[in-house]
């Protein structure tokens, strides 16, 4: 039986990965469905309104399939005392940057239901979820609507939930991989697979398509997953240092000098294990790391911090969230590193 991901019809088994913050800028998305390879929008930070609008300027520039991608969040709650310790643990990076030593966010996340909810209406080709799973009335008013369904997992019980779900595929996403980890069952310490491992153990227990994801850079690579398994590879870092890509130039440009064994994981941005080029930032809040408020507590009261050395320049407080394999990034276009993956992956 053809499974809905498979009557998407990808010319090319490689899926752009959603990365929030806005690196998937519309042109970049645009240009690697047009390619036939699936473009992912990352639409986790912005407002409903905002869904729907980059959705339509996505929709101007390709006709073919895309996908977009939101977390799935319950509402954070966060007591005054753990508040005043975040802040005073920041203050000293937010006086270096000029800022005001306390933060105090408008919100801590948009509205994860009314984010769905625009979803729904706006009903892409795909729509993928990490962090989560969406109602079982939110899952089926996507069906109703035409959208296929991704699910993310970090491990076999969380596959299995998406598969239980009813999702359409479910994206492997190996210790590897840059960014935030998808975590939602069981400890994240227990997580720690390689894509490797992760797929040869969802594979041999759950029916649903799955695709593979975490450090892949070339088309070698994506070959050797498929061969193992996955009907696709989901790649963010390679895109990065693509010319299409949203990221700070200062971050291309750290990407681009980037050598083996630079990445490890931190919860000190966002207060959610994610993989990242080490900086400043990471290293001298190492040692409270734990302590810091869970997502997304920690991501609003460091968003100004980060906003500020952008505008800087200054990488040393940014997020450079970067897969383990960052040092094989190109600097290219789009459409340029599509017809070289698909050459390595031909040869």
């Amino acid at each position: 039986m053809t499974s809905a991901f498979h009557k998407l019809n990808l010319e090319t088994p490689i899926i752009q990965a959603p990365m929030a913050g806005g690196a998937t800028s519309v042109e970049l998305v645009a240009a690697v469905s047009n390619f036939g390879a699936l473009g992912s929008f990352a639409a986790a930070l912005l407002s409903p309104e905002a869904i729907k609008l980059a959705i339509n300027e996505i929709r101007s520039q390709t006709r073919a399939p895309f996908c977009v991608n939101l977390f799935v969040l319950d509402s954070p709650t966060v007591d005054d005392e753990t508040l005043a310790t975040a802040n005073q643990r920041l203050a000293p990076f937010r006086e270096e940057l000029g800022l005001p030593s306390i933060e105090a966010p408008k919100r801590w996340c948009q509205d994860n239901q009314a984010q769905i909810e625009a979803l729904i209406d706006a009903a892409p080709a795909v729509v993928s979820f990490a962090f989560g799973i969406p109602s079982p009335s939110h899952l089926a008013a996507f069906r109703h609507n035409g959208s296929v369904i991704i699910g993310t997992a970090t491990n076999l019980l969380e596959a299995r939930a998406w598969e239980d779900a009813g999702a359409d595929a479910i994206c492997l996403q190996g210790y590897e991989a840059g960014g935030h980890r998808g975590t939602f069952i069981g400890d994240y310490e227990a997580s720690q697979l390689g894509i490797e491992a992760l797929l040869k153990t969802v594979s041999d227990s759950v029916n649903t398509p799955v695709i593979a994801a975490g450090g892949i850079m070339t088309g070698t690579r994506i070959k050797q997953l498929i061969e193992q398994g996955a009907v696709a590879c989901q790649l963010g870092t390679a895109f990065l240092t693509c010319q299409e890509s949203g990221i700070h130039q200062a971050y291309k440009t750290r990407l681009l000098t980037s050598v083996p064994d630079e990445t490890r994981m931190t919860r000190v941005f966002s207060g959610k294990p994610a993989r990242g080029l080490v900086n400043q930032f990471m290293q001298r809040l190492q040692q409270t790391e734990t302590d810091v408020p869970e997502y997304p507590i920690q991501n609003a009261l460091t968003t100004t911090l980060r906003s500020k050395a952008a505008e800087l320049n200054n990488i040393d407080y940014m997020s450079l969230w970067a897969g383990t394999n960052a040092y094989q990034t190109r600097d290219t276009d789009a459409y340029s590193l599509l017809r070289t993956l698909s050459e390595e992956m031909n040869r």
